[in-house]
């Protein structure tokens, strides 16, 4: 019986019989690099994973490689090596690059399943367009170091080392932002601006409408600073617009969004991870009677749907924002690549509540349909207030209780970022309700009648 392997063809693997294949290994490589840049070739094995063997020469290893690097552009430097696979020799070719397109013997090739197909000049195009804004993130900023919120580097770093993500601790500005890779050549990448500046062009725009049309606005909202207080921002704004309903148990009263606020917070996390930021659209947030709306400025990857991620046919993620995306990974914010549609899936089947995916040609869109209930036979929607009490009015219920209290105590009281904190007291300063009186250090809050009193 002659021996066989697990291994079989896949957009990431290609099975070559031997050596006198070169030409046909080069192109495949082009191909997966240019879909999923990163993959692995076999010589001495079959398509159907049969192990025939390699005669393996002197110079066999040292030929490949510099064939593969003479004929695939932009060049790169694989891996290649002599492997045992069912007891005979083979050649292993591990190969990675991110410099799309890549171009074998003159001609861009992508993988389809297990095949190679020669790319159209529209897909090419395609291709070059996404590689000028995939790498935005790592040009340099206008921003200086004196720039960086550094309160926003503490509280990111401290996130990261309670989730283990991160092996070392807050040492400075610099030298943190150097070891996250923002900083080259003692400048900050774009990433970094997105991520710890406050003063940057990116911002949310937030609107409530009256009815499913954007013909009247209840509300209307933008919000500004680094991505961190963007999210913080967002979840507060859509927490306090949503409906909630309470139920009792033997637990006591327990609140419950109409929309399960994991799945919220999914959505803008990955509004803010993979929106297109050379785009000069900007992120939505839109609250209708009948459904919620959180927009990106971020076509969703060629090629693939959003069932793919949902239903586990993919679990890599197609990064559009690799830096921004792990510093969003290491904070905790995102669970592990690849999830995020299909955790917004599970919480809202779980809950029982509609959504969709749309993609669009300008960005795209996760819709989350809002809860309905049946008054006189018919169904409308609910539009009953929220039950629970707005960050706003518990931020003055805990100042009234400790007025000499501190930033950092009140987010761990409310269970919300120190950003999320200085939004509200400072929509709240900005309306006259709350006030600093004293020095930085020896001062205290002071709330006015109406603001303790919520009217």
């Amino acid at each position: 019986m002659k021996p066989k392997t697990n291994l079989k063809e896949t957009e990431t693997i290609e099975l070559k019989k031997s050596t006198s294949e070169l030409k046909e290994a080069i192109v495949s490589i082009a191909s997966i690099l240019n879909k999923h840049q990163k993959g692995e070739l076999y010589f001495g094995v079959k398509g159907n994973g049969e192990v025939v063997g390699q005669e393996i020469g002197e110079k066999t290893l040292r030929d490949i490689s510099k064939s593969i690097s003479d004929h695939i552009e932009p060049k790169i430097f694989p891996e290649v090596v002599e492997k045992e696979l069912g007891g005979k020799k083979c050649i292993s070719v591990e190969f990675e690059g991110v410099l799309r397109p890549y171009f074998a013997y003159g001609r861009a090739y992508v993988r389809i399943g297990d095949e190679d197909r020669q790319m159209s000049a529209k897909e090419l195009e395609r291709l070059i367009l996404e590689k000028n804004r995939t790498f935005w993130e790592k040009e340099f900023s206008d921003r200086k170091l004196e720039d960086v919120n550094e309160g926003a580097v503490k509280e990111f770093m401290e996130k990261a080392n309670r989730a283990k993500r991160i092996n070392f601790k807050f040492s400075g500005v610099e030298p943190t932002l150097r070891k996250l890779n923002l900083i080259k050549d003692g400048k900050l990448l774009n990433a970094a601006e997105v991520l710890f500046c406050d003063d940057n062009p990116f911002e949310v725009q937030a609107a409530v409408f009256a009815g499913t049309d954007k013909l009247t606005f209840l509300d209307i909202r933008q919000f500004n600073g680094n991505l961190f207080s963007l999210l913080e921002q967002s979840k507060t704004y859509l927490k306090e617009r949503i409906n909630w309903r309470a139920e009792l148990g033997f637990e006591g009263r327990k609140e419950i969004p109409e929309i399960p606020i994991r799945a919220i917070t999914e959505a803008l996390v990955n509004s803010l991870c993979h929106r297109d930021y050379a785009n000069p659209n900007t992120n939505k947030i839109a609250v209708f009677k009948d459904r919620v709306e959180i927009y990106n400025p971020g076509q969703f990857p060629e090629g693939y749907e959003p069932d793919d991620f949902i239903k586990g046919e993919e679990d890599e993620s197609i990064l559009r924002n690799p830096l921004i995306a792990n510093a969003l990974y290491l904070s905790d914010d995102i669970e592990k690549w690849a999830s995020g549609l299909k955790r917004i899936s599970d919480a809202c089947e779980e809950e029982g509540v509609r959504f969709e995916f749309k993609k669009r040609k300008s960005g795209f869109v996760i819709v989350f349909y809002r809860s309905e209930q049946k008054t006189s036979g018919k169904t409308t929607p609910q539009t009953t207030p929220q039950t629970t009490p707005k960050t706003d009015e518990l931020l003055l219920m805990l100042i009234k209780k400790n007025p000499r209290t501190t930033k950092e105590w009140l987010a761990g009281e409310l269970g919300i970022t120190v950003d999320g904190v200085k939004y509200h007291l400072k929509k709240l300063k900005g309306e006259g309700v709350v006030s600093w009186r004293g020095s930085s250090k020896a001062g205290h809050w002071e709330i006015k009648e109406k603001g303790a009193n919520g009217k």
